[in-house]
């Protein structure tokens, strides 16, 4: 601690905040990605998966304002609000720090939604919501263009932590997705089989088909049992024939 200075304060106070809103951003996307349509996450209900999610995305929005604030605050470089949330109008590192407003009005537009969540259609929330999925890639340019701190050391092994996290939950959100979707394939082959395409066994068992072998042994049954069916020994009788 003894290497910050009142002059430097704000620089190392930009460079943690970064990197904890980096780490922050890595977990809500990894249990964005995991949690299925339901809203469940293995292992955890729902309830625990929906409070989880939310706070650290609240955390994430706190220390993402305060790594803004002290970039802009600090004067060792001149880099004004304004060009913090307009993307590419910085003087200093406009493509990185483009990077990072691009990155943050993604975040902006998630959180806004989110709190007109109820006046918002589901569509449309879902839609903008996949803007974080968005954010996350251009947020992890604009801290490994910016900060050289991070190719380097403990602070990169800590971003490859974050990026393989985020990868193996993208791969296990495709293998589930999947799976459901091979498991809904099925039936819907069973009952096309079932309607004719298929073997006649397959075919028995269809719903529709039941009902109909059952009308036609009825109808055969009452067939052999009525009295104007033909006997085993022979022709049918008539009336006159019997009187004979």
């Amino acid at each position: 601690m003894s290497g910050i200075t009142q002059s430097t304060a704000l620089w190392y106070a930009s460079r943690a905040t970064g990197v904890v809103s980096l780490v922050l951003l890595s977990i809500v996307v990894i249990l964005g990605v995991m949690v299925n349509r339901q809203g469940r996450l293995p292992g955890l209900p729902r309830f625990a998966v929906t409070g989880l999610h939310r706070s650290i995305s609240l955390i994430a929005v706190v220390f993402l304002a305060a790594h803004v604030l002290s970039a802009v605050a600090d004067q060792y470089v001149s880099i004004r609000l304004a060009a913090a949330i307009i993307p590419f109008t910085s003087s200093y590192l406009p493509l990185q720090i483009g990077l990072g407003a691009a990155a943050l009005d993604l975040g902006l537009a998630v959180v806004v939604t989110s709190l007109l969540r109820a006046r918002l259609g589901r569509r449309a929330w879902r839609a903008v919501h996949w803007l974080a999925y968005a954010a996350y890639p251009v947020a992890l340019l604009h801290s490994l263009t910016s900060a050289k701190d991070l190719l380097s050391g403990g602070l990169l092994a800590l971003t490859a932590t974050c990026v393989l996290g985020v990868t193996a939950a993208v791969g296990y959100r495709l293998v589930s997705t999947r799976r459901v979707r091979e498991q809904r394939i099925r039936p819907a082959e069973l009952t096309g089989h079932a309607g004719g395409s298929g073997p006649a066994g397959v075919r028995a068992c269809a719903p529709g088909n039941t009902v109909s072998l059952r009308a036609s042994t009825v109808k055969t049954a009452a067939a052999r049992y009525s009295p104007d069916a033909a006997s085993p020994s022979g022709p049918p009788r008539t009336t006159e024939g019997a009187q004979r």
